[in-house]
This record gives structure tokens, C-alpha cells and sequence, in this order.
């Protein structure tokens, strides 16, 4: 029997929807049949022979109740995320949402309780790291004990290098108003994601963020974060867009040893006992267990994770299959990174669940003060103790 075809619009043509165009019809059961851009030069980005097929949009009301798609991939700046997708659903739309799922939590809990109201709709957020065969392996060790209690994480993730030209690329990157942040919220979602995918959400954040620090920008383009667990484990997230050559390592010190991922490798060197075990017990004072260092496949080296996530929401249409990102996993990221940033800009330790309504109110008035030009302000923002006095309880 042959599969039912599932019809896409994207609504965003810029560089993530051009490259969904592709992802699509590399895809046997979807078809690309509209898209929608307020700007209509971003069309040209698609391919001749496939305009040719499609139905264009520049209003984005008329193009989410057109009859001719079943599911919506939103790609647009962040702050529109959130309206797009309950207007979509709205339509009978299903419906993937461009990481973040929103700017702050608190227009992501709008998000999830207007998605609540469609349960027969699929929603899910493209976190596509989850769709990497490597990323996959890891959360099953560390899911099914392999690992054993994780005491520490050590994530270093400043492979993120932007340019200046980069940032100077559209008028909405890199401001308060038109993004709602830097390295936070466009590049490291994905690792927030992984995150707390991995090892759960933490319960206090301390952080650092330096604002323009290597670029011409106001939000954070360099962020150094530690966490607490309530098992006691603890956590260090660093990031930039400002190294050459920058690092992408995970560490894992865990009770049966260390598990590194770096380079799209993944070593554990594994202690022939638990380390608490063995510290309760040995007779030695110096000296160490025997450590074996075990080389874990991670799977395809050519993956297409973008492509696997709207593969698997395909599927979660066509046959019920359980969803890789659920659109509801995407507000804890988005948290996990609002923590992070109200840290670094107040001076204060955060504690989770993040209050939501104070962090809107003090994005709301640094938006105010986005001047959505590439200059820094106030780069040293953590120090400013007028701004971080402000609020405090």
C-alpha cells in the first residue's frame, strides 16, 4: 500500500528554511507545496526547478489557512515563533518549530498551553542533535546505568565561530529586540537541549555572560555557567562564537569512570571498580584502580539529522510513532539558557524553576533599550550593580 504523502509549507526561507526545502524532497513520503517569506527575493534561494511547484505567500495569515499543506515548519526569528505555531494549529496545521521554541519560558508555557487545546496535532521542535546516531548512543548508556551516578559534567562548546559579517547579516541577529539574546539562543540550544535530555534539569545556575566581548553586538556572545543537581552532582557549560579553532568536549566523570565525546568520538575509560567502591574499601593509600579505555561506536558518520526529524514527525502523523523532540521538551532548554543568561547579567545565583515573569520583565527592558544596532552596551552588564539591584527580591 502506498504511503499517504504529507504536505509542507515553510513559512521562513532564510538559512535554515532553505535548507528544510532540501530535506524534504530528499523525503519519499513529503512534498514541498508552499512557502511563505515577507520578503520575496528570499524565493530565490530555492531551486528553479522546484519553485515551479510551489504556491508563494507573503502574508503569513493567508499562508497558514491554505488548504493545500497539512503540516507547517516555522523558521522565522525567534520572537514570531510562538504566534505562527498557535495560528498554524489554529488551522489544523501540524506543526516543527526552529529551535527555541520561543525567546523566554514564559511565552513558551503560552506556547504549550495553546498546544494542549490540539491534542490530535503533532508538534515537535527541531533539536535535530537528537536525531545524531553518536547522541543517541550516549543518552542509551547513560539511560540504562553504563555510566553509573554522574558526580560531574564538563561541557566545552566553543566551536560556534560567527564573524562580524555574520552578525551584521540581517538588522534582527544579535540584539535584544530582534533575537532576544546571543550564543544562548540561536547557536547552543541544541547543547541545552542535550543537556538536559542527558543528565535532567539542574537546580541552581551561577553564570557569566560577557555581552559583545568579541563582537560589534549587544547580547552574549561568550557564557561560562556552572549547575547543581539535586543528587548532588554538579555541572560547568561553557560557549562562545568567539574562538579559533574553537572545542566542541563533553566529559563525564561518572561512579565507573570518565566518558569523553569529543571530535564525534566517544571514549570511556572504564574503572575495573566503582570509584566510590573502591574508595571505601582499598587499603591503599596512593595508587588507583585498572582502568580500560573502551573506544563505543556512535553510528552513521554521515548523518542527516534535520532530515530524521521531520522523517520521524512523518511518521508520528502517518502511524503514531512516538516523536524524537516533542514540542513540549523544548521549554526546558530555553530555561535551562534564561537561567543562565539572568545569572550573568544580574549577579545572582538562580535557582530553578526559573520565575518567568521576572525574567520577561528584564528582557522586556532590554528590548526597550536595543538600539538593533552593532555596537556593545553595557559589556560588563553583571557588574552593573544599579542593573542587577533592580532585580533582586
Amino acid at each position: 500500500m502506498k504511503k499517504a504523502i504529507i504536505r509542507f509549507g515553510i513559512i521562513g526561507i532564510g538559512n535554515m528554511g532553505s535548507s528544510h526545502v532540501r530535506n524534504i524532497e530528499a523525503l519519499g513520503n513529503a512534498e514541498l507545496t508552499a512557502v511563505c517569506d515577507l520578503n520575496p527575493d528570499a524565493f530565490l534561494r530555492i531551486a528553479p526547478a522546484t519553485r515551479q511547484k510551489l504556491k508563494f505567500y507573503t502574508d503569513p495569515d493567508l499562508f497558514l489557512a491554505g488548504e493545500e499543506m497539512d503540516a507547517i515548519i516555522i523558521a522565522v526569528p525567534h520572537y514570531a515563533h510562538p504566534d505562527l505555531a498557535i495560528q498554524a494549529m489554529k488551522h489544523g496545521k501540524h506543526i516543527i518549530v526552529e529551535k527555541p521554541i520561543a525567546v523566554h519560558k514564559a511565552e513558551a508555557k503560552r506556547l504549550l498551553q495553546a498546544a494542549a487545546d490540539y491534542p490530535h496535532l503533532k508538534k515537535t521542535a527541531m533539536f535535530n542533535q537528537r536525531a545524531m546516531p553518536i547522541h543517541r548512543k550516549l543518552k542509551e548508556l547513560i539511560d540504562r546505568g553504563a555510566l553509573g551516578r554522574i558526580n560531574r559534567v564538563n561541557w566545552i562548546i566553543t566551536d560556534w565561530f560567527r564573524s562580524q559579517c555574520y552578525y551584521d547579516s540581517g538588522d534582527w541577529r544579535a540584539s535584544w529586540r530582534g533575537e532576544g539574546g546571543g550564543v544562548l539562543l540561536n547557536q547552543c540550544p541544541h547543547q541545552l537541549d542535550l543537556m538536559q535530555w542527558f543528565f535532567g534539569m539542574p537546580v541552581l545556575v551561577r553564570a557569566a555572560a560577557k555581552l559583545g566581548k568579541f563582537h560589534q553586538i549587544e547580547v552574549e556572545d561568550e557564557v561560562n555557567a556552572y549547575m547543581e543537581y539535586g543528587d548532588g552532582g554538579t555541572a560547568n557549560f561553557i560557549a562562545s562564537t568567539g574562538e579559533i579553532p574553537g572545542t566542541n568536549r563533553l566529559e563525564i566523570a561518572a561512579e565507573n569512570g570518565r566518558l569523553v565525546y569529543e571530535d564525534r568520538k566517544l571514549v570511556f575509560h572504564r574503572t575495573e571498580i566503582a570509584v566510590s567502591k573502591y574508595n571505601r574499601t582499598t587499603n591503599r593509600r596512593f595508587g588507583l584502580p585498572d582502568v580500560w579505555e573502551c573506544r563505543i561506536p556512535g553510528g552513521s558518520d554521515n548523518p542527516t539529522p534535520h532530515r530524521d526529524i521531520i522523517a520521524n514527525f512523518i511518521e508520528a502523523i502517518q502511524k503514531d510513532e512516538p516523536l524524537i523532540a516533542p514540542l513540549e521538551d523544548g521549554i526546558n532548554s530555553l530555561e535551562l539558557g534564561n537561567a543562565m543568561l539572568y545569572s550573568g547579567l544580574t549577579g545572582r545565583v538562580v535557582r530553578l524553576p526559573l520565575d518567568s515573569a521576572r525574567y520577561a520583565a528584564m528582557l522586556e527592558r532590554l528590548a526597550a533599550g536595543s538600539s538593533y544596532q552593532k555596537k556593545p552596551v553595557l559589556a560588563a552588564i553583571g557588574d552593573d550593580a544599579g542593573f542587577a539591584n533592580s532585580f533582586r527580591g
